[in-house]
């Protein structure tokens, strides 16, 4: 037998990574990690509280090239030598980065269209693209045996796709970024703020609470909201706003900006 565990490092505009791993009950590990936008010696500390050696680590998926999602990517290629998952525009953009030239390039492997095989026979992702201001933005599906996971973080918008990926997974993390209200109301100037909420920015409670009724289904054991703002949003406010879009055991949980979560074991909550 075994788990799905998962953890967040960070999730958010202070930087942004994710652990996701088969566990097997002799204690052996296949993880891999999605963003890379905490250092490799905090990810190092942080996961050593759990007993789990970084060396595990088979690969990272990167979602795009904002410096919150990529800061420390050229620290972890150059320190383990792990291969870098993602798009061919994607490729492109980190080859001729600043923060990634140096030492990603030799570690980058492209996704094609379609499933991929990540770890040969027990992990395997495919990418979906979704509205966001960077060269390109991606979400995944995610299929670690027959578990079904799915991650969709700066998102401007909910696609045809991405509904379609959440509507089928047994755990979903999707963004709810920012309060209107807060937003209009707050301390960004206006240009910022229509960058934020016009469809090609971040997806706000109210819409991700839309999307969440949506693609809820039976057996969603989890749902989390990630990328909370920290001037437009309150964890209190995600939840409330998200909250009449599932129904127990399913559970709702918003992810901590600039600390670290509990390590979770995703089976269906009882």
């Amino acid at each position: 037998m075994s788990r799905i565990i998962f953890k967040s490092l960070g999730s958010g505009s202070c930087g942004n990574c994710y652990y996701l791993a088969i566990e097997e009950d002799n204690g052996i590990r296949i993880p891999v990690l999605i963003d890379a936008g905490v250092s490799p010696r905090r990810f190092k500390k942080e996961m050593a509280f759990h007993g789990i050696s970084a060396d595990e680590v088979k690969g990272i998926l990167i979602t795009h090239d904002h410096m919150d999602h990529i800061r420390s990517l050229g620290s972890y290629c150059k320190h383990y030598r792990w291969p870098v998952w993602t798009t061919g525009k994607l490729h492109r953009a980190l080859a001729g980065h600043t923060m990634t030239r140096l030492h990603s390039a030799p570690y980058i492997r492209e996704l094609e269209e379609g499933w991929n095989e990540l770890v040969p026979g027990r992990i395997k992702a495919r990418w979906f693209e979704v509205p966001h201001d960077a060269t390109q933005t991606v979400g995944y599906a995610i299929m670690l045996d027959d578990f079904k996971f799915v991650i969709m973080t700066d998102i401007g918008a909910m696609t045809k796709d991405a509904l379609a990926y959440a509507s089928q997974a047994d755990t979903v993390v999707i963004e709810s970024n920012y309060d209107l209200e807060m937003l209009r109301n707050g301390p960004y100037p206006v240009e910022l703020q229509d960058r934020i909420c016009m469809g090609n920015g971040h997806l706000s409670n109210a819409q991700c609470a839309r999307a969440i009724k949506e693609f809820f289904h039976e057996g969603l054991s989890y749902v989390f909201l990630c990328h909370l703002s920290e001037h437009n949003n309150t964890p209190e406010l995600a939840l409330e706003c998200s909250a009449e879009s599932i129904t127990p055991p399913t559970r709702l949980i918003a992810l901590p900006r600039e600390r670290s979560s509990e390590l979770f074991s995703l089976s269906l909550c009882q």
